[in-house]
């Protein structure tokens, strides 16, 4: 193939923006987003606008090259070729389950291409697929309803779920849910469906629930979960003292949850903050419920990863997550 020398200059000097650009212009290819959605989409149909070129929308609010949906409208509205509120309508009535596929279809050709290229980085665990489970609410900024436009109250666009496979640096599935107002604890259930053996999932407290626990468990998955302070348990041990970490002094124990009549057998790691967190917390609290010969992660703060700190693709809003350091902390076997 032979470079126009426009496009020589943008490859000796920003080689990386046609790796990007490339990179884009294959996973978000309009004729696979044309055929995930027609293999997806239970009542969407099309009729004149395609579902890549909605992606295509999207993706300049994504990126930031523009600031709204409306604003890009302006911009392609000949390419487009269909009025604003055909283009909102589609939007609104777009299903989860099209989020959730192109979601899983991207991070999967994403993964292929990280991993050919050698860009995965170390297994955090040895033996385990590590996911980081969190929350991600989108913000209510919109006031387009006449009944919000003179409140600074908005309505809350929907909820969601997202893992992250730390790794690969990849969002690889998301559990949406269009009810703003829904308990992340209604998303568990779906959750817990796609678990499988020797996975290791990773979340904060709210994520701490008897169903949950015994939920990953059953699917002979293991946790890292950060203690919720209503969750009952029964204490085994004493706390045994592990030594000193950055920021404060480790110590362990066995506990032992029940549920349904059944018992799971934890230990529960604390960690004695030096410094109280924001919040005003002195110790932290994990359970696991991995091997004693394992090492667990302790984290200084919560247990949630920063790497996904971008946007969320389909609905354009920005997918928080806390900025934390992994630590590794092996515990010798003989204490247990």
């Amino acid at each position: 193939m032979w470079f126009s020398p426009i496009f020589e200059r943008f490859v000796e000097k920003s080689p990386i923006t046609i790796i990007v650009r490339a990179v884009m212009e294959v996973v978000l290819a309009p004729e696979k987003l044309d055929e995930l959605f027609e293999q997806t989409a239970q009542t969407g149909y099309t009729r004149e606008l395609l579902f890549s070129s909605l992606v295509k929308m999207m993706t300049q609010v994504v990126c930031s090259v523009r600031q709204s949906i409306g604003v890009v409208y302006k911009a392609m509205s000949a390419e487009i070729g269909v009025s604003k509120t055909a283009v909102y309508g589609k939007l609104n009535r777009l299903e989860p389950s099209v989020s959730k596929a192109l979601v899983k279809s991207t991070a999967t050709e994403l993964a292929t291409i990280i991993e050919q290229l050698g860009g995965s980085g170390p297994e955090l665990l040895l033996g385990y697929r590590v996911k980081i489970l969190d929350g991600n609410g989108l913000g209510a900024t919109e006031h387009r309803l006449s009944v919000l436009r003179n409140t600074r109250a908005g309505p809350n666009p929907w909820k969601s779920l997202v893992v992250l496979d730390p790794a690969l640096g990849l969002a690889i599935d998301i559990f949406p849910c269009e009810d703003g107002h829904t308990q992340e604890r209604a998303l568990f259930p779906e959750v817990l469906l796609t678990m499988e053996a020797g996975d290791l999932v990773i979340a904060d407290r709210n994520f701490c629930t008897l169903g949950f626990l015994f939920g990953v468990k059953e699917r002979q998955g293991a946790f890292i979960i950060r203690q919720h302070e209503n969750l009952p348990l029964q204490e085994s041990s004493e706390l045994v003292g592990e030594g000193l970490t950055d920021g404060g002094e480790v110590f362990s124990q066995t506990v032992v949850v029940s549920y349904e009549g059944q018992d799971l057998c934890c230990r529960r790691i604390v960690v004695k903050l030096e410094q109280p967190t924001r919040d005003g917390e002195t110790e932290i609290a994990l359970l696991t419920n991995l091997p004693p010969d394992r090492c667990f992660f302790y984290v200084g703060g919560t247990i949630v990863s920063k790497t996904l700190a971008g946007r969320n693709f389909i609905s354009g809003g920005r997918a928080r997550f806390s900025t934390v350091k992994l630590r590794l902390w092996a515990i010798p076997e003989k204490n247990h």
